[in-house]
């Protein structure tokens, strides 16, 4: 049938009603055009083959308003969306049956201009994103309207014509993954919005309510209604998510089963039947769309109902069959759904997608993992079959979206396709069905914290399942649960029988959760697989897991000693716990894990790696690297990438429980991701060239480690030892608040911040949410209690870059961690003229490859001034020690050095006199700055303080205290030779301002902005010269970028570069210097 403009003018000249509505049932081609029965304004048009049959269709409601005539676009939109129109439009709606109701309205203006909307009715009151509308001569408004004409559509039953198939007016056909993902984002979006305004419109015991403590009862105690910030989830966000995966999820199981039936109609999709259409392996997921579907529109509210509809409809209007072959075509390339995942995160929480990008695991990793645990299994525990083995249960503990748990439901299928007969012996079905009934679903679990990857793990597993021909018809449930994993066991068990008082969907989700507390407690879990979560500020905080994790804080028996333990409470950390403790349960297994590879050499692990050794029988460490916090190289110095796209490194660790002895492994993998991706695909742990490591006390790495030197390296004394009082540096937790360039810019901000209110303080300073230990309130009751300016004192903030803060030494008050117990002899030497105090800054291990992490200050110190990087955060170790004014036992106490007894004892017996305090301080610099040293002793200075070698020879000691004294007054900017300048500052017309992207070095000159201003006659080994995690040069520009150069600043810049110069040729001399090594 045509539908040209021409005929379209009919409809809009024509003065009488029912000439128009005449007019437009002809061009639409409906057999039926009748008032409203109800004697509402409406006009009614009826589709169907003939007259009768149309008598049973759902009618499109046609209506004429004088407003249309002059309204624009949006005021139109807002006009039907005012209370008068929603009893006017709305209210006839709902006020009719279901098969009476209109499923869209057409509205004309009466009058031959204006414009025509279309109203696409549904649950809630009318939204403007249900109303379209188009001037009268709109090629659109023809488009649409062609859409619904009798030869376009077919009605085959009345209960089809009652879904709104006039959606597509309003949505065009989707046909490709990528785009169904964007729409749903939208939507999802959309009901994240309303959550809370629906929130505070119902009562405490209305159905948000409970939800939301439900949810904060059985899995999320700490959860919010709604985020503070884009990157975190919430009860809103969690809501959205879940409505819009499990209806994916139903949509796409309805339409295949309606496909595999041969049904030529497609079953109803709506709010009150969705629920049907989830596979029956996920009952929480359909109790919980059944307990939406049961509830009235009064108790949903609206909004929420309205945004609900909304995926309703984009699911409805989207090519099922162009979706489901979008993923076929992509299926051996890609995981699809993760795809579909991020693509949906990418549009409707960009943030929310970084954060959440380390839930996939890359596939050559899964396989990797997986592959080596079924050999392991089958090698080590003599179980032929493998992971296809009835005996063998599993868990991934942290599942996510499932992609463990879908690669071993792949292998296993894949080994039933090999020998079904063997996998089914015994069994009255021996069909895959049966099998997955009896032998697969009973033994494979996984945990998961929150809703969305749990959703998407039962519609990836779901949907390999469907493909493989399983029944979805048998009484077992996919075994993922949503669950804490970290939960207190004993808790869960206490709280099992649940009053009849509690809600339904309280009661729902600790039904879940009280089945994966019995998998938990009761299975015999023999593998652990997966990729659990890091987080260094875990939320994971009950005393049942916090008590297991507890075995890590002790080492030979002996406690840690650790001043900042917090890394192992990281949750990487006690999910391994978890997984040991599991495994040790069962007596006997595999634990598999991806995980960050810090536990592997750190210092604080050595109590967790002494615990796992004597745990398992054998372990296998594949170190994958990819740490560009450490700017991990390959072996042949090129680029080392992660397999994830985050900094921090990882491994695999494959830990073996087992009767038969086993030794420790470890291999490498350094190199491009897709070189790695490669090597994984194409290897086991049985073709990994692993070597024997053999972990020794105290600090039992897992790493090979060159021991030849130890006995040698074990004899000298660790500075902890030797300068006993130390900590490290001052943590501000708000460095561009407490930290200024001068002591006006300290005293400006202190005297403003004081007077502000809380929130208008943390609005002007960017100040972010209070944390536990700095608070802006508490930073504001600290300023008032000690407002004044001799409070304001310098601090060493990087090399050769001095500050200044207000300090007034309490903790978690302007400055978080002050550190005042050895601060305060760093502030109290500069009572004394000229003799301000000294201390040494060292870090006790290095994330940067090799050791170079040694300084010297006169002031306080903050906590990363050699480096960035938290593990390799200073120590401060100072040189004197000075009586505290406010303790009456110490008032006619003198100063003292900081130096034990026992080091002391040392020195004087093998010099035969007691140098001072002074020398011995620039001897320990001088060692610390030789370069063989560094290089002798580097895998034992890795992974503690450095240790102190002592000379009884007087002349060397008194030559390298020499050296050491002029690197000092190098590095606190005070030596004479800082005035021989070597380079000269040249502006081209940059007025001296550092440009992003700056400074460049090439040929001994470092430009600093694109008009060229630069520094000419830098040495490359200055250029290049690391203090710490620092490149010194680059570094102190960088730091100054957009700022303007003052000549001060160009003059120190220029004394920086001396002093560098000045190093390097001393550090020579101090190795040239020691004739021999060991140190005699």
């Amino acid at each position: 049938m045509t539908f040209t403009r021409a005929q379209f003018q009919v409809v809009i000249k024509d003065k009488n009603d029912s000439s128009r509505v005449a007019a437009l049932q002809q061009l639409l081609g409906y057999p039926v055009k009748e008032k409203d029965p109800g004697g509402s304004r409406f006009w009614y048009l009826r589709p169907g083959v003939d007259g009768e049959q149309a008598t049973d269709t759902c009618p499109i409601a046609v209506g004429f308003y004088e407003e249309l005539v002059s309204l624009s676009e949006l005021e139109a939109k807002r006009f039907f969306t005012e209370e008068a129109q929603q009893r006017d439009i709305y209210g006839h709606y709902i006020s009719r049956v279901a098969e009476e109701q209109p499923v869209m309205y057409v509205l004309l203006p009466h009058g031959s201009s204006g414009r025509v909307s279309l109203i696409l009715p549904g649950e809630g009151k009318l939204r403007q994103q249900q109303i379209q509308t188009f001037s009268c001569d709109d090629e659109q408004l023809l488009s649409r309207l062609k859409r619904i004409t009798q030869d376009e559509i077919f009605i085959a039953t009345k209960a089809l014509m009652s879904v709104p198939l006039v959606e597509w007016v309003f949505y065009e056909p989707i046909k490709t993954a990528k785009e169904l993902a964007l729409k749903l984002a939208q939507a999802a979006r959309q009901i994240e919005q309303v959550i809370p305004i629906a929130y505070k419109q119902e009562r405490e015991d209305g159905y948000l309510h409970t939800l939301l403590k439900s949810f904060q009862r059985e899995l999320l105690p700490s959860l919010k209604l709604s985020a503070d910030n884009e990157k975190d989830y919430s009860f809103a966000d969690i809501y959205a998510q879940t409505i819009a995966y499990a209806l994916f999820t139903a949509r796409v199981f309805g339409y295949v089963r309606d496909k595999r039936a041969g049904r030529t109609q497609e079953t109803l999709f709506d709010r009150e039947s969705a629920w049907q259409q989830l596979p029956e392996t996920n009952p929480f997921l359909r109790k919980l769309f059944q307990d939406v579907s049961e509830r009235s529109a009064e108790k949903l509210g609206d909004d929420l109902i309205g945004a609900i509809a909304d995926i309703f409809v984009i699911l409805r209007t989207t090519k099922m069959d162009a979706i489901l072959s979008d993923f076929e075509m992509k299926m051996n390339r890609e995981d699809i759904v993760i795809r579909f995942y991020e693509d949906f995160l990418a549009a409707y929480k960009p943030q929310m997608r970084e954060r959440r990008g380390v839930y996939y695991t890359p596939e050559p990793v899964v396989s990797y993992m997986v592959r080596s645990v079924d050999i392991l299994v089958q090698e080590k525990f003599n179980k032929p079959l493998g992971l296809a083995d009835p005996t063998v249960t599993i868990l991934d503990p942290a599942c996510g979206t499932g992609t463990f748990l879908l690669y071993i439901f792949q292998l296993i299928y894949q080994r039933f396709q090999e020998s079904p007969a063997t996998l089914t012996e015994g069994l009255a079905d021996r069909s895959w069905s049966g099998y997955v009934e009896e032998r697969l679903l009973p033994r494979i679990f996984g945990f998961e914290l929150l809703m969305s990857p749990y959703a998407i793990a039962h519609l990836k597993i779901g949907l390999f399942l469907q493909e493989t021909g399983y029944r979805f018809d048998g009484a077992k449930r996919l075994g993922v649960y949503l669950i804490n994993t970290l939960e207190d066991i004993t808790l869960r068990e206490e709280t099992q029988q649940l009053s009849l008082n509690i809600p339904q969907m309280e009661e729902l989700i600790a039904e879940e959760a009280k089945a994966g507390a019995r998998v938990k407690k009761e299975e015999p879990i023999m593998v652990v697989i997966g990729n659990p979560p890091y987080s260094g500020h875990s939320e994971n905080n009950n005393p049942w897991i916090k008590e297991l994790v507890n075995d890590y804080y002790f080492v030979d028996g002996k406690p840690l000693g650790e001043k900042n333990p917090k890394w192992l409470q990281d949750d990487y950390v006690k999910f391994i716990r978890f997984a040991q403790w599991r495994i040790d349960k069962s007596g006997q297994g595999v634990l598999a894990f991806i995980s960050n590879h810090g536990f592997l050499d750190n210092p604080t692990f050595r109590g967790m790696r002494q615990y796992l050794i004597n745990s398992f029988n054998g372990i296998y460490i594949y170190d994958l690297h990819g740490n560009s916090k450490k700017k991990e190289t390959s072996m042949d110095g090129g680029k080392d990438e992660n397999v994830f796209d985050i900094q921090q490194g990882v491994s695999i660790t494959l830990a073996l429980k087992v009767e038969n002895e086993c030794i420790n492994n470890h291999a490498h993998l350094y190199g491009l991701r897709d070189y790695k991706y490669n090597t994984l695909t194409e290897n086991t742990v049985n073709t990994t060239k692993f070597s024997e490591v053999k972990p020794k006390s105290e600090f039992y790495l897992l790493i090979p480690q060159d021991t030849s030197l130890f006995t040698e390296y074990e004899h000298c004394l660790k500075i902890t030892d030797v300068m006993p009082v130390n900590s490290v540096g001052i943590v501000t937790a708000r460095d561009k608040l407490t930290i200024q360039d001068s002591p006006e810019e300290v005293w400006n901000i202190v005297t403003d911040f004081v007077n502000l209110g809380i929130e208008e303080a943390r609005e002007k300073y960017s100040l972010g949410e209070d944390a536990r230990d700095w608070k802006v309130d508490l930073a504001q009751d600290d300023l008032r209690n000690n407002i004044k300016d001799n409070n304001i004192i310098p601090i060493l903030y990087r090399p050769f870059d001095t500050k200044f803060t207000y300090y007034t030494g309490k903790s978690r008050g302007f400055i978080c961690m002050p550190r005042p117990e050895v601060m305060r002899n760093m502030l109290l030497g500069k009572n004394v003229v000229g003799k301000d105090n000294l201390c040494l800054l060292s870090s006790r291990q290095q994330s940067t490859v090799g050791y170079r992490h040694c300084w010297a200050s006169q002031e306080v110190v903050e906590y990363c001034v050699i480096s960035t990087t938290s593990r390799e955060g200073n120590q401060v170790f100072p040189l004197y020690l000075y009586p505290d004014k406010n303790n009456p036992k110490e008032l006619q106490q003198e100063k003292r050095a900081n130096f034990s007894e026992d080091f002391l004892k040392k020195i004087e017996i093998n010099l035969g006199y007691l140098p001072t305090p002074e020398t011995i301080f620039y001897y320990i610099y001088a060692i610390f700055h030789s370069p063989t040293y560094r290089t002798r002793y580097a895998e034992f200075l890795k992974i503690d303080f450095p240790r102190v070698p002592i000379t009884s020879d007087k002349n060397l000691f008194s030559q390298l205290a020499k050296y050491g004294e002029e690197l000092v007054a190098l590095h606190l900017m005070k030596s004479p030779r800082l005035n021989n300048l070597i380079t000269q500052f040249t502006e081209n017309g940059g007025h001296g301002i550092v440009d992003p992207a700056h400074p460049k070095y090439t040929q001994s000159t470092v430009v600093i902005n694109k008009k060229g201003d630069k520094f000419v006659g830098v040495p490359e080994a200055v250029w290049n010269f690391y203090v710490g995690g620092y490149q010194v040069c680059q570094k102190w520009l960088k730091d100054r970028k957009g700022r303007t150069l003052t000549d001060n600043d160009i003059q120190h810049y220029q004394r920086i570069i001396v002093a560098l110069q000045e190093t390097i040729k001393l550090m020579q001399s101090i190795d040239e210097t020691i004739p021999n090594w060991p140190i005699q």
